[in-house]
């Protein structure tokens, strides 16, 4: 009696998370892919077909922007990891108690506002009347005020602004964990910083290292705001694309396609970068 008491209770306990992930993650994902699965016959008919993952492969534009979406995702998820860790390292280590709240402040204040309006601030500053290029001419450094929109490095860069946090925050809670009588040992032992790096503090951290570039990676790649404004009309990013099919052409089926082999393509890199760092995903996910 006792048992099946506990067990009601640990189901009404789970009813909240369980009705949100099949309402609003399980549900919409098949539906998706039903949707992607499917072709008109007729003004209300409907049957199975692989047409829209065909037109994909047969439209070089579709790949192209697809796999670009790919490396400069993955670009910005390296680049974030070589600034964010350290910065983690400072915080975590090195600041004093009193300093390190401030610093942690000082990450968090950039997120007060919305994405919207910091990326708008990035066109700001780099658009050709915008203060860098300004700045760059008055400095004698460029001969004319030179437009440091609409580029594939203004694009890196808004991503790498916009997910930095969530690299960070990972890498302190992973590095804070790390004793640091360990590294004591092993300067005495004679061991030299570089060893140390890639022997203990790296290894130590990798839970952390991969939470962090999963959640980058996944919000990089699903960014449509930052690349379309950032980018401009060539910005040529992969959610664009969904965009234009749902919204513009109203091909639901087709724009479903695309967003379910997005979804492929981030579960599939996911699943290699933990591979790779031999990580699970329970480890990764209790640093986050």
């Amino acid at each position: 009696m006792i048992t099946k008491q506990k067990s009601l209770l640990l189901w009404l306990l789970l009813a909240p998370a369980l009705i949100w992930l099949s309402l609003l993650i399980l549900l919409p994902h098949l539906e998706m892919l039903t949707l992607s699965l499917r072709t008109r016959v007729a003004p209300q008919e409907y049957a199975f077909s692989l047409k829209q993952y065909a037109t994909f492969f047969d439209e070089p534009l579709y790949w192209h922007t697809f796999l670009r979406t790919a490396i400069l995702s993955l670009s910005a998820t390296a680049i974030s990891l070589v600034l964010a860790f350290p910065v983690a390292w400072y915080i975590a280590k090195v600041a004093g108690s009193k300093s390190k709240p401030l610093l942690l402040a000082m990450v968090l204040l950039p997120f007060w506002v919305s994405e919207m309006v910091r990326t708008l601030g990035w066109m700001i500053l780099l658009r050709g009347n915008g203060v860098l290029p300004q700045l760059l001419f008055h400095l004698g450094l460029t001969s004319e005020p030179i437009e440091l929109l609409y580029n594939d490095a203004a694009i890196l860069l808004g991503l790498v602004y916009s997910s930095l946090l969530f690299m960070l925050i990972p890498l302190i809670n992973a590095l804070e964990t790390l004793d640091d009588s360990l590294i004591e040992a092993a300067y005495d032992l004679g061991g030299r910083p570089s060893n140390i790096v890639r022997q203990i503090i790296i290894p130590h951290a990798a839970p952390g290292i991969a939470a962090g570039t999963i959640m980058v990676f996944m919000l990089t790649l699903g960014n449509y705001l930052t690349p379309v404004l950032l980018g401009g009309k060539n910005s040529m990013w992969f959610t664009e694309q969904i965009y234009t099919q749902f919204i513009t052409r109203f091909n639901w089926e087709q724009g479903a396609a695309f967003a379910f082999l997005l979804l492929g393509l981030s579960t599939f890199l996911v699943w290699c970068g933990l591979k790779l760092s031999r990580q699970s995903f329970t480890h990764v996910m209790r640093r986050t």
